[in-house]
Parts: structure tokens; sequence; C-alpha cells
């Protein structure tokens, strides 16, 4: 079907007259995008459309949606994936690479998320097709990608996983800053579930391709570690599924020895065809991306690795996994990413023995040989003071997994943590901490940090057929805050003030804040309920 049959027509009405539909923007497996005018605030408004193209039509004379009578279980279930991603977004506020939300409405059998315009804005695919040399530096591409780290790890911890980050996706503002658009439900954005995917070849993994194993935040990290090999190569990654059979992927000699070292290993490790083998969270990808001190110590011992089998020097297929060597042009010619991770293992593993012997013998002279120890307590240890205080980080807004990852916070500290719930922060994060950040402690002070949950969740119980004020107190008594009450026409042969539907699925977990809304039978009209009470003639 024609698009402009499917959409709704220009100067149609959202929210009883505050959104004024203008122009279609964008479509997509599970809905359209339309310019629009917020006639309460003045402003123009983008507007994202639940309109799933393949279970669903819409007559020219009405903007209700018609649901196919066989796809109404499977409408249910992507529209509730479709408000629960927008609702968690919209709680999202303060992240620079994050487009706000505004609104989110149902009306129309569907739903809308509002959300603000950049006028101005271009895609990133756009923007580099203003470069002339068709890619950019390295320092350039950092200060755009490595904001969108922070915000794409705030997604995951709030348990999106957008699946679709590529240069389509990705939109540069007039303040020559990027932010992450193009959000869709987990069903448009894997083969055979029943929409018709959109799947970015070049920038999507195996995994999206329908075959069996798992996705997740490491889903997201080849897409964007596929975007940054486009932003500084020039061309398109080859796509995952022909890597499994052959992997051809090269770095170019003229792009391998302008990239540093670091960053050309963080995009093999974040390129990984299989997820198992891949970079796995946000939080690992920074300090890749980021010349870390443990990949600068790798690249000042870069020294003959030892074998991992006989422990006998070896000098072929030397490559430290953080601290490639630069080669020649002929040297580095056919080399391909596919070799550059078989040698980075190893290589990986001696740059980790390399930093544990140092470590060792560091911590050895400083804390010296008079007692004879080789731990215990500072009190115990006459060449360490007693006295000697540490300043305590900022640890307030951190994910706790960024925390552990810092073995030195454990050393001077002793941290424990427990968990609550929190409407304010995403699930992941640190609330608080027990001693304040800037303030000097001695060494081995305790510091309780108070971890998000998130919100939390409820699960949803079966209320349809009871009444509306008995459905209430049950859905209130199990936990949930917010439940909202539609009226539905009866036509004499429903009990009126019952609950006919509900979007939520019985026995499934949700945010206790979640909008419950509760399809409720009005009184039937005289006529219709003398007629269903008029016995049938003989």
């Amino acid at each position: 079907m024609a698009l402009e049959n499917f959409c709704l027509p220009e100067r149609s009405v959202l929210a009883d007259g505050r959104y004024l539909i203008g122009k279609v923007l964008s479509a997509s497996a599970d809905g359209v995008t339309y310019l629009a005018f917020d006639t309460e605030k003045k402003t123009t408004v983008e507007i994202r459309e639940f309109l799933p193209d393949s279970i669903c039509i819409r007559k020219e004379d009405s903007p209700h949606l018609l649901i196919q009578n066989d796809k109404k279980q499977f409408y249910d279930s992507c529209l509730a994936s479709f408000l629960d991603m927008w609702r968690k977004l919209a709680r999202m506020r303060g992240l620079s690479a994050l487009i706000l939300v505004i609104d989110i409405i149902e009306e129309n059998n569907t739903a809308y998320a509002v959300c603000e315009h950049i006028d101005g804005s271009i895609t990133f695919k756009d923007y580099l097709a203003t470069v002339d040399e068709g890619y950019i530096s390295w320092e350039e591409a950092r200060i755009l990608f490595m904001p969108v780290l922070s915000t794409l790890s705030t997604l995951h911890s709030a348990g999106i996983i957008h699946r679709g980050i590529s240069p389509d996706t990705l939109v540069i503002g007039p303040d020559k800053k990027m932010c992450i658009s193009g959000f869709s439900i987990p069903e448009c954005r894997t083969m055979n579930t029943g929409l018709t995917p959109e799947i970015f070849n070049g920038y999507a993994p195996v995994e999206q391709f329908g075959i069996d194993v798992p996705s997740g935040p490491w889903t997201d990290i080849y897409a964007f570690a596929a975007v940054l090999f486009r932003a500084l190569i020039s061309t398109t990654p080859i796509d995952s599924t022909a890597r499994m059979i052959e992997d051809r992927m090269m770095i170019p000699a003229k792009f391998a020895e302008q990239i540093p070292a670091y960053v050309i290993n963080a995009l093999i490790n974040a390129l990984q065809v299989m997820p198992e083998d891949r970079t796995k969270n946000v939080d690992q990808l920074r300090e890749d991306l980021s010349a870390s001190k443990t990949a600068a110590i790798a690249a000042e011992y870069e020294a003959e690795p030892v074998s991992p089998v006989n422990d006998t020097p070896r000098t072929e297929n030397r490559r430290p996994a953080n601290a490639m060597p630069k080669k020649s042009a002929e040297e580095i010619k056919n080399d391909n990413i596919k070799m550059a991770i078989k040698a980075g293992a190893i290589a990986a593993g001696i740059a980790i023995f390399i930093f544990i012997i140092l470590c060792f013998t560091v911590l050895k002279g400083h804390f010296g040989t008079g007692g004879n120890k080789t731990g215990g307590d500072v009190g115990d240890n006459p060449s360490v003071s007693s006295d000697a205080t540490i300043q305590v980080p900022t640890f307030t807004g951190r994910t706790y997994t960024s925390i552990s990852s810092q073995k030195s916070y454990f050393t001077d500290f002793n941290i424990t943590t427990k968990e609550e719930y929190s409407t304010e922060v995403n699930r992941g994060y640190v609330i608080s901490q027990s001693v304040e950040a800037g303030k000097e402690v001695p060494q081995g002070t305790d510091i309780e940090l108070i971890i998000s949950l998130g919100v939390e969740q409820v699960e949803m119980i079966d209320v349809v057929g009871k009444t509306y004020d008995e459905a209430e107190a049950m859905l209130k008594e199990a936990g949930f805050e917010n439940i909202k009450k539609i009226d539905m026409t009866n036509d004499g042969t429903h009990t009126s003030n019952t609950v006919a539907s509900v979007r939520q699925k019985v026995g499934e977990l949700y945010d206790k804040t979640e909008k419950i809304t509760l399809t409720v039978y009005v009184e039937a009209p005289a006529s219709a309920t003398e007629q269903s009470e008029t016995p049938a003639e003989n």
C-alpha cells in the first residue's frame, strides 16, 4: 500500500488539538516520523507514530488504525514494546547525545512519541558527504563519537538496545555535536520476527540476521565501531554475514599508519564477528579508545612476548594488543582485521603478564623489605605511614561497572554496596556514597555505595472481567501506581463498568510507574439493553 494512504494526512491533530501534523520526514518498519507543530508552546516538534506496516491499515476517512484479525495479539505486544521504549527514553534528561522526548500520546488505536526538533541537523552520512576526503581524522572523530558512548551506556543500563546505529541514525546538529536517533522496537531490527526488518547492512552484527546467537550491548558496540570504521577508513565495513564465511575486512596501509594503534585495536575487538569474542560493554570500549594506562604500559614494554606453551621468547608475529607497531605501507598492505585479532590475542596476554610483573615490582619497592612482608595492614608495615590519607573520588552518578574496573579503588578503600530501587537514577548507577567526594580519609576507610536497581518492577495480574473499582484496588495492592481508565462502547451484551481489556500481559514484569490503561465498558444505551433482553421469537 502506498505510504500516503497509510500516514496521517497533513493538518491532522493530536492530543485535543495541541499537535498539528505536517509532512512525513521518514518511515520504517514500526512507524512514521512527522514534522509537527506544538500549538501550545509554539514550537516545531517531531512525532513518531507507531505504525507497523505489515499488520495494520488506516482508512482514508479515519485516523484510527485497523488491525488484522489474526495479528491483534502481536500488534498489542509490539505496541507495548514501543511504549515501554519511549517511556524509558522520556525519563532520560540531560544526556548530550540524546534528543529530548517531550510527550507520549495514546490515541487512534496506536501511540505517538513527541520529540524535540533540531533545526539544521543532518545525518552523519550526509555530514561525511560534505567532507572532500570522504573520511575524518581520529582527532575529529574522538570529539564527535566519545560523548555518544556515555549516552549509549545510559541506554544500556536502562535496558534499551538500539540495534540500528548507523550513519543514517546518528545526526550532527548545528553545534557540531552528534546525537543518537532512529529508535525502533527490537522486532523491527531482527530478521524473522513478523515485521518488515530494518537492517543496516555493514553496520548490523550477525545476531540481527536471525542467527541463533544472543543480542545485547555488544550488538550496539559492533554497530558503533562499524560507523567509526567508516568515519576513519572511508569505506563501509563488509557485511557481518559475509565475514562469517570469509573475513576479508582490511585496514588499508595509509590509514593504519595515521590512526593510533590503540584505536585500531579497539576496532578489532569491537568488530569481532561472533558476540562471545566481541567487546562486551561500553565502559571497556571507552577504555580501549582512550589509550588507558594499561595500554600505555603495554606499549612501553613492547618486548619479545613469551610463548604460552614453553615460555620461550618469540619474535615472529609480534603485535601487542594495545600498541600495534608501525609498519611500512608495503608491509601492512595486505594486513586485515582477522589476522590482527589472532596475533593480538597472544600479545594481549603478554601485555597483561608484563603489567602484573610491573605492578608487583612497584608494590614491592613501595612496601620495602624491612618487615619481610608481602601483605598486611598499613599498621603492620613500618615502611608506610599510618598518617597517610587519600582523597575520596566521586562515585555518585557513575556506573558501578566502571568503578569496579578500577582495582585501585578497592585497594585504597573498603567498598561495600547496597542496592535500592529508584525512579530518578538509572539501573546500575551509583545513587549516593557514604563518604563525600573530595574528603581526605585514611587508607582502608569504609565507603558504602548505594546502587540503583532502577524502577521497581511489578508482575501484572489478571483484572479482565472485574469491575473498575475492583481492578484498580487489585492493581494498587500489587504495586502499580499509575492507573488510567478508558471508556469502551457497550452494545448491551456486556456488564457495564467491567474491564474489557488491558494492554499489559498477565504474568510479565513492568515498572511500578508504568501506566496501566484499563478499557472499561460503559452503560449500554437503553435501546440496546431492551433489545438484548427481548426474547427471540419462536
